[in-house]
């Protein structure tokens, strides 16, 4: 959605609470105090009332908007900007357009959205064919330091990023041409190399039936005990660069996608690969975005989908 199509369909403040009481009562309100999810709505509080013990629901009661003292509106607005774009949306850009006087305000608006895109793509497990590979990118290091850093692989001044890709092999009918297609992603910051810190993120975000395709890094050596079958090959061969296609190509895009960003610490790292993970994964969604992104946000932490 376009901020001519955000005027529209928002022109002030009461629009958003119709909006967005009408996707909570769609995705259901359960009383705090109960667990009840009967409620009625009281107009002139704009609350929910427990149709049981009569406890009330404020519209931003436990959704990512709770205690914030932001109008719905400029959430509203926070969400079409940053849902508008393929690539990330920074916060600075984001203070730019929506005429924030606090630089901090705009940057925990945009980590909190970022969360619950993390949440959301931790919900499902890649299956079928699935490419494992490893990413560095830089991460923000004060010069102070960097005089006394180690270079190369597993540089301090590089962070590891874990990438996997769902793809899927294709052969032309006509030329026999192989080729592949990418369904999901996923990537996670990860601390070290080593064999059992890959071994946890297979276990936890590949479905065991699937076939891992890998370089012929001995980290990956007993992948084979947690996935149905497991593929290596050296990552310079022709062989090696299809098996790898997706997620090599991922790698690229994150890593330029990250350069937009000035500086980029290692403990807010994780909110930005899931932003782009969150974007990527929903690629083809187009204006829906929008809508599935405010579903995700009304959901609570531990329940988001969108």
């Amino acid at each position: 959605m376009n901020i001519l199509k955000f005027e529209e369909r928002f022109p002030d403040e009461e629009s958003c609470i119709i909006y967005f009481k009408a996707k909570r009562e769609h995705e259901g309100v359960v009383c705090k105090k109960c667990k009840g999810k009967d409620h009625y709505w009281l107009h002139s509080k704009y609350m929910f009332q427990c149709k049981i013990c009569e406890f009330r629901t404020s519209l931003k009661s436990g959704t990512v908007m709770e205690n914030s003292n932001l109008t719905l509106r400029h959430w509203l607005l926070a969400i079409t900007f940053i849902s508008a774009t393929k690539q990330g949306f920074t916060a600075l850009e984001l203070q730019r357009q929506m005429g924030f006087t606090r630089y901090q305000t705009v940057f925990d608006l945009c980590h909190k959205i970022r969360v619950i895109m993390g949440k959301r793509d931790n919900e499902y497990k890649l299956e079928d064919m699935i490419e494992y590979d490893e990413a560095y990118v830089t991460k923000a290091t004060s010069a102070s330091k960097k005089k006394d850093l180690n270079r190369g692989r597993g540089t301090q001044q590089k962070a590891t990023v874990a990438v996997m890709a769902e793809s899927t092999v294709l052969e032309d009918f006509k030329t026999k041409e192989l080729t592949k297609s990418c369904r999901y992603f996923k990537m996670k910051k990860i601390e070290d190399l080593k064999a059992k810190t890959a071994e946890k993120l297979i276990k936890d975000f590949i479905n065991k039936d699937a076939v891992i395709q890998t370089d012929d890094s001995t980290t990956y050596a007993k992948f084979e005990d947690f996935v149905n079958v497991h593929v290596t090959e050296l990552s310079s061969t022709k062989e090696g660069k299809f098996n790898l296609k997706w997620a090599h190509t991922a790698i690229s895009n994150l890593k330029s996608d990250l350069r937009k960003y000035r500086m980029i610490s290692e403990r807010k790292l994780q909110n930005y690969i899931d932003e782009f993970c969150y974007k990527l994964n929903r690629r083809y969604f187009g204006e829906k975005l929008f809508d599935r992104l405010i579903i995700a946000s009304i959901q609570p932490y531990w329940q988001s989908s969108g």
